[in-house]
């Protein structure tokens, strides 16, 4: 068994794509569209095989966010190495996004850092 595909609703679809084009290597599908929901969506695919899907309706609701809230919380992507997430933290932390912890070794012994991608949804950078 494996998993399949995460999923996450988002308010700037075009530019959620463009983010895990850019940073993280995905490639994406054609859009597609349900004219009678509103619904659109992107498979994003990534070098490894594992996909993400990104959905964006008109009746999408934004709620508060919390670090500590239940249920998903971060999506992680291995980049390779220390000096990767080295470069791509300071990349994105260039480009205007917030660095929310690291670039650091957790006391579980992970290099990590976690960053606020697209509309505060975080992002663990691991090697």
């Amino acid at each position: 068994m494996r998993l399949d595909h995460l999923a996450m609703y988002v308010k700037d679809l075009e530019a959620t794509r463009s983010f895990f084009v850019r940073y993280f290597g995905a490639s994406s599908n054609e859009m597609y569209h349900n004219p009678k929901t509103g619904l659109r969506t992107y498979f994003l695919s990534f070098g490894d095989g594992s996909r993400l899907e990104i959905m964006s309706r008109p009746d999408v609701v934004d709620n508060e966010r919390s670090l500590f809230q239940a249920g998903y919380i971060h999506l992680a992507f291995s980049v390779g190495g220390k000096e990767k997430v080295d470069e791509l933290t300071h990349a994105l932390q260039a480009d205007g996004f917030t660095v929310v912890s690291g670039p650091r070794t957790t006391g579980d012994g992970y290099y990590e850092s976690c960053i606020e991608g697209p509309e505060g949804n975080l992002i663990e950078i691991t090697e």
